[in-house]
């Protein structure tokens, strides 16, 4: 007979655990959500001010030609150091799949958002098939040059034994090694995929700026592509602290450059490419004129 008001003080404590909660995750989501909307909009602020890109070129030259003096006072046995680590692995070996990604669902979302239509997608996304095209042809030329200036080699205990194998293949074939000179594909890799980014990524503070349709899935997506630009600038200071020769980096960062002059710094501002990040998705602003 007396179980009764027990069991009714037990449903009314957990019916006010139940609404304790659920006003918790209301007060978490709200958080969630004022976040990723403040930090969405200083990242498209920073990104989308030309100043601060033309400074992020010179932070990007910086890291390449200064950051391997850095060498000689950072701890050599850290993670970074071993060619084996799992953002070497992961990441690195695999930043143009990881960029295309990311980039991709930003670059889709934003042009058909502000468009509507296929076809103009389809000609933004484009980019990133140009951006492939570049990465391969890119990685084939440095192996071409490293077969045109490289020896073979067979390692001996006391020093290297030079054969007069003529080709790479033959080189391998034989169990021997061949060493020629050797462009750092991951630094061209990262400072290509950097730069790209960047670009990219500006055009959503122009977006913002029209008032165009922005939740939160977009925003999302936004910030995730500024937290890979920030891993691709983070692996590339390691790769240039711990990885190749001197000049085989430079070379590497400068044809990278020199990969998103030709594309975005030039061609893409042509009519007949795939267009500038952000062409044609803004209305012009049309000039009033007084009629007398």
């Amino acid at each position: 007979m007396e179980r009764g008001p027990v069991v009714g003080a037990g449903l009314g404590a957990g019916a006010r655990i139940r609404a304790l909660l659920g006003c918790l995750v209301k007060v978490l989501l709200w958080v969630a959500s004022a976040l990723l909307y403040f930090g969405s909009e200083q990242a498209a602020r920073l990104l989308g001010s030309p100043c601060l890109r033309r400074l992020y070129h010179a932070w990007l030259a910086a890291v390449v030609i200064f950051g391997p003096l850095l060498q000689f006072h950072v701890n050599p046995r850290t993670i970074f150091a071993s060619h084996g680590n799992f953002f070497n692995i992961k990441f690195v070996n695999s930043a143009w799949g990881w960029t295309c990604t990311f980039l991709g669902g930003f670059v889709l979302l934003v042009v058909f958002l502000a468009t509507r239509r296929v076809a103009v997608t389809a000609r933004h996304l484009s980019r990133l098939v140009v951006g492939a095209a570049v990465w391969r042809g890119a990685g084939r030329a440095f192996l071409l040059i490293e077969d045109l200036t490289g020896s073979c080699f067979e390692p001996l205990p006391h020093g290297l034994l030079l054969h007069e194998l003529p080709d790479r293949r033959s080189c391998l074939a034989a169990g021997h090694q061949w060493r020629g000179y050797t462009v750092s594909s991951h630094t061209f890799l990262l400072t290509f995929c950097c730069l790209l980014m960047a670009e990219e990524a500006a055009v959503f503070a122009k977006y913002l700026a029209h008032g165009l349709p922005a939740g939160a899935p977009l925003r999302l997506v936004f910030l995730l592509n500024v937290l890979l630009l920030g891993l691709w600038n983070f692996l590339l200071l390691c790769t240039v602290i711990y990885f190749h020769q001197y000049t085989h980096k430079v070379v590497g960062a400068a044809v990278g450059t020199f990969a998103w002059y030709l594309t975005y710094g030039s061609w893409y501002h042509q009519p007949w490419s795939p267009g500038s990040p952000g062409h044609g998705l803004f209305p012009r602003p049309h000039s009033s004129r007084k009629h007398n």
